[in-house]
């Protein structure tokens, strides 16, 4: 078991106290947005005796990782683990499929771009399903709202300077059609869309039917963040999102979505590939989103859950790289885990005892509110006991 020291990414929508609670200190002087946990070259974690856990896995691969997991994805962690702190909404984005990474990258890495450019869009040649789980009530856009319905929408609003024939037509490549022209308008058009449609929606918003109230008064929160960002109208298009505590979404690569507020565990394929379209003063390359996109409309609901015998409650998700799961412990309620590649426990409550079986034996280490743990391939079972509630990062069956 090795104890993890996990970097803090410092973003413009991070919370200054929902991390500061997490980790059991004052609130920060600066918005914390993420905690990584992991080895992504970009901030991997760090071992008690000062190297990174990414340095780690490359001296030891089998060991750490296991023989099976270095074949299916190589010398690797495959997965990220996060705690995201959302204070304010981050930016309309879609994440890319492992093609689509792949001559990315490769395309910016023969212009000679520096992976550290503020114009670069592809930071690696992964894709990055990621999964979420909230631990407060945590809002979203998620995906695209049927075209029919979106075209009522704007009909109650009223709206006259957005062109809802396509949303109408029941073409295939109606929302394609309809979301390119919003996000390529002239800038002087663009300039009357956003003034039309927003302030249709101060008028119209306690007239909105409930559903659809979420969306409407998102899009003034961020046209008001956003003046003149065009990514404010678009916004109406997707689907508005609320989890309940311990509720997940998953998005697949392609799915148009963007985080509004909230705290929750994140894990990912070990990627930070983002396409941005909007609705941030980070780069944003809406040809290179449109290419990536993807226009279907499927139901958009909290991911099933698993009650495994152990107690486990499993999150389900097709993504290989990773599994997530939450474990409740208590006085008569332990978990008895068996290690088959690498793992990672985060203690988001209380404080759990972690003891190795009898192929790895040590004493028993204690894991606190907010820290974090990684369990070799070779480690063999262990044993949680406490009063805790933690999070299991696997590898995918």
């Amino acid at each position: 078991m090795l104890l993890l020291d996990n970097p803090i990414q410092h973003y413009a929508w991070g919370s200054r106290t929902s991390l500061a609670n997490l980790l059991g200190r004052p609130a920060a002087s600066q918005p914390e947005a993420e905690l990584w946990i992991g080895a992504h070259p970009k901030a991997p974690s760090r071992l008690s005796d000062g190297r990174s856990l990414l340095d780690a896995i490359v001296a030891d691969p089998d060991g750490m990782l296991g023989a099976d997991v270095p074949m299916r994805f190589g010398p690797r962690l495959p997965f990220l683990l996060k705690v995201l702190a959302v204070d304010a909404p981050l930016s309309l984005q879609a994440h890319p499929d492992r093609e689509q990474a792949q001559r990315g990258f490769a395309r910016e890495e023969h212009a000679g771009l520096p992976l550290d450019a503020p114009t670069r869009t592809y930071k690696d040649d992964n894709h990055k399903p990621e999964l979420l789980c909230a631990l407060t009530p945590f809002e979203a856009l998620s995906g695209f709202r049927p075209a029919l319905r979106t075209a009522a929408l704007f009909d109650l609003l009223g709206v006259t300077r957005v062109d809802t024939a396509a949303l109408r037509s029941g073409r295939p490549d109606a929302l394609e059609q309809a979301f390119t022209r919003l996000m390529t308008l002239p800038a002087d058009e663009r300039a009357q869309v956003i003034e039309d449609v927003l302030s249709r929606c101060e008028r119209a918003l306690m007239q909105v039917e409930p559903e659809l109230a979420g969306s409407v008064a998102w899009a003034l929160d961020l046209g008001r963040r956003y003046p003149g960002d065009i990514g404010a109208v678009a916004s109406l298009l997707l689907n508005h999102l609320r989890l309940e505590p311990f509720e997940a979404v998953y998005l697949d690569a392609g799915r148009l979505h963007a985080y509004l507020s909230g705290t929750g565990v994140e894990i990912m394929a070990n990627s930070d590939n983002v396409l941005r379209g909007g609705l941030t003063p980070k780069h944003v390359d809406v040809p290179e989103l449109l290419r990536v996109l993807r226009f279907d409309s499927p139901p958009v609901e909290p991911v099933p859950t698993t009650q495994l015998p152990s107690g486990e409650v499993r999150y389900e998700s097709p993504a290989p790289e990773f599994r997530l799961s939450r474990l409740e412990l208590g006085p008569e309620r332990g978990f008895q885990g068996e290690v088959t590649g690498p793992e990672i426990l985060l203690c988001v409550e209380g404080q759990a005892s972690v003891e190795l079986g009898p192929r790895a034996p040590a004493a028993p280490r204690c894991l606190r509110r907010g820290q974090a743990c990684f369990l070799s391939a070779s480690s063999g079972g262990y044993r949680l006991e406490g009063s805790a509630r933690v999070f299991r990062a696997r590898v995918g069956a």
